[in-house]
């Protein structure tokens, strides 16, 4: 039976080694504060979209794997580093959300890990906001030229 769902998830990589392809709609979406994913990711927390195993396609390259845990992996790309996926033993994977073509399109549902939160989480929608044009200015933007790869597939 075919799905009604229409919405096409595409993410991947930094430098475009590895793609991928959610095939169904998440069937959940999450932040995760846990202590492992705050060292996995350098951040304070991670984002993801946890789909069934057979529902993602790595359609460009495959993440290299790092087992985390007794009972789970994380995938990334072996050439820039980004974190793509993490895997408990089991029949779902989750991709991270920042690495989705539009990260918009999985907004967490449910945070998990949540005795490891770092305090001043709670306060990030008070911080002023400043948007890189403004932060760097026309002569630093001038000079700027990314080498990620387009949030699209090749």
């Amino acid at each position: 039976m075919t799905s009604p769902w229409r919405t096409r998830l595409t993410g991947g990589c930094q430098c475009g080694a590895v793609r991928y392809e959610l095939v169904e709609p998440p069937v959940r979406t999450c932040i995760c504060h846990c202590r492992m994913c705050q060292k996995a990711s350098g951040q304070p927390f991670m984002a993801f979209a946890t789909v069934r195993q057979e529902h993602l396609q790595w359609t460009h390259g495959t993440p290299a794997v790092y087992r985390s845990s007794t009972l789970a992996q994380r995938g990334f790309c072996k050439d820039c580093g980004t974190p793509l996926s993490f895997k408990f033993e089991g029949e779902e994977i989750s991709v991270t959300s920042g690495s989705l073509d539009d990260p918009t399109a999985a907004p967490p549902t449910v945070q998990y890990g949540v005795e490891s939160t770092v305090p001043w989480c709670a306060t990030l929608g008070d911080l002023p906001g400043i948007r890189t044009e403004d932060d760097l200015g026309p002569e630093m933007m001038a000079k700027f030229a990314s080498y990620q790869h387009p949030d699209r597939d090749r």
